[in-house]
């Protein structure tokens, strides 16, 4: 599927990931990285950051660790000023960094909700802001990854909704304030992606859960990393120039039906967990 696009499609491009050490983050940057784009991978644990950077310097791509926490400012900065003085201007801005676990909201402790909204929200705003400065004006990116839990409201997820319903708007309002600059500011909201660390938390008694959260899903499949990636790479492409402030859902058909079913197995799961 990747193979539609050409190889040198980011070539002479630097982009920033966090998140970056695994799951769809993970696989974004090598997609990017074998697009031509020198990427720098950002996370808390900077040995898992750079075993992935690793891994990409060793098909011949360029690539870097950085350690970094997302809820704190002058890190999320550190990192950004380390990427610009390695590759140079920071053309391609993703915010991934995310966090998630099953729990309703009264049995929620205060601490856990802050902590979403911190890592999720708060995380992508530090990371635009502090990239801002290293961003060429005109031509930069800066992407989100949210989630569909942003439009859908989902039973024992009401801290991930807060926080991906943030997110969005913060990319649209970003789009308005830079758009002028030659920035563009875009999301991906994703549903169920197989073969991820997020949804093994989400559906641990495994083809149980998932059978049923089929049901929800018009197209009868999780979708995967190949194409979360593909997808990000065309919006980082010329072919998606006019393409800004709009998060796009990549869910097989999830958000035209409801989230009632996917809220219904979270449960079912917290349940089983908990038994």
């Amino acid at each position: 599927m990747l193979d539609i696009f050409a190889p040198g499609l980011l070539a002479g491009k630097t982009a920033l990931i966090t998140g970056g050490g695994s799951g769809i983050n993970q696989r974004i940057a090598e997609v990017f990285a074998a697009a031509g784009a020198a990427v720098a991978i950002v996370g808390r644990d900077y040995d898992k950051a750079e075993r992935a950077a690793a891994a990409i310097r060793e098909d011949g791509g360029r690539a870097m660790g950085l350690s970094a926490d997302v809820r704190d400012h002058e890190q999320i900065a550190q990192a950004c000023q380390q990427t610009h003085a390695a590759f140079g201007p920071i053309d391609i801005v993703i915010a991934g960094a995310a966090g998630n676990f099953v729990a309703p909201a009264a049995g929620m402790t205060a601490k856990g909700f802050r902590t979403v909204i911190d890592i999720d929200l708060i995380g992508t705003f530090n990371t635009a802001h502090a990239a801002f400065e290293y961003l060429p004006k005109p031509g930069a990116l800066v992407m989100a990854i949210s989630a569909i839990q942003s439009r859908l409201p989902t039973a024992t997820q009401s801290h991930v909704c807060a926080a991906k319903a943030g997110i969005d708007m913060l990319i649209r309002t970003l789009a308005i304030e830079w758009g002028p600059l030659g920035i563009r500011c875009v999301g991906i909201a994703p549903g169920p992606v197989a073969d991820t660390e997020g949804m093994r938390r989400l559906a641990p008694d495994g083809e149980r859960s998932w059978t049923r959260l089929l049901r929800s899903i018009p197209s009868g499949r999780a979708g995967n990393r190949d194409e979360v990636a593909a997808l990000a790479l065309f919006l980082a492409s010329g072919a998606a120039d006019y393409i800004n402030g709009a998060v796009l859902p990549m869910d097989g058909g999830q958000t035209a039906v409801g989230s009632l079913e996917f809220g219904a197995m979270l449960t079912e799961s917290l349940q089983v967990r908990e038994a």
